[in-house]
């Protein structure tokens, strides 16, 4: 997936290189959407875990951090960042409870430096906030990541990510941060 991509991407090669069938694969993983799943997942975990290093060394302004930290990744693994994204679900599938709890780290992480900003009344609202953050900065890295920012000649599109994404927080009652 990191390789090639979604659009490219073939349970058939993934057998391949590993050294099994399809067949194979396929009774490890039932179907292709579950084989992607997991592969989506573990690019959570991974993704998470960037996240994580970033914030051991973090200035003040920790949301900085994460809103770097979000197009760091995504820029570093756009194929597999992408994938995360491009792989849509049938309606009868359901992601599995474990991968849900190891994806859902991310947003954790999102959330709990959201809660850390905003004064002990707004607090309860974090993860609501977080996660309409979380659609900010990804709409902005996607427009980053495939070139419509630079159609529209907007050279820091992470930049204006933090300002949207400040400019909710201190609606929330966050301090703004000393820059």
């Amino acid at each position: 997936m990191a390789e090639v991509g979604f659009a490219r991407f073939s349970a058939r090669e993934v057998a391949k290189r590993i050294g099994y069938s399809v067949g194979t694969l396929y009774n490890v993983f039932g179907t292709l959407d579950r084989l992607l799943i997991t592969i989506n997942t573990r690019t959570f975990q991974l993704w998470a875990e960037y996240v994580r290093q970033r914030l051991e060394t973090s200035g003040a302004d920790r949301i900085q951090t994460l809103v770097e930290a979000y197009f760091g990744f995504a820029r570093d693994n756009a194929n597999s960042w992408t994938a995360i994204y491009d792989h849509h679900l049938p309606p009868d599938v359901v992601i599995p409870d474990e991968q849900n709890l190891q994806r859902g780290a991310l947003t954790q992480i999102i959330v709990d430096e959201v809660a850390a900003v905003l004064p002990t009344q707004a607090q309860s609202e974090a993860p609501r906030l977080a996660r309409s953050l979380i659609a900010v900065v990804h709409g902005h890295c996607v427009f980053d990541l495939n070139g419509s920012f630079a159609l529209m000649n907007i050279s820091q599109p992470m930049e204006l990510a933090l300002d949207r994404v400040w400019e909710a927080l201190i609606h929330a009652g966050a301090a703004a941060p000393s820059r």
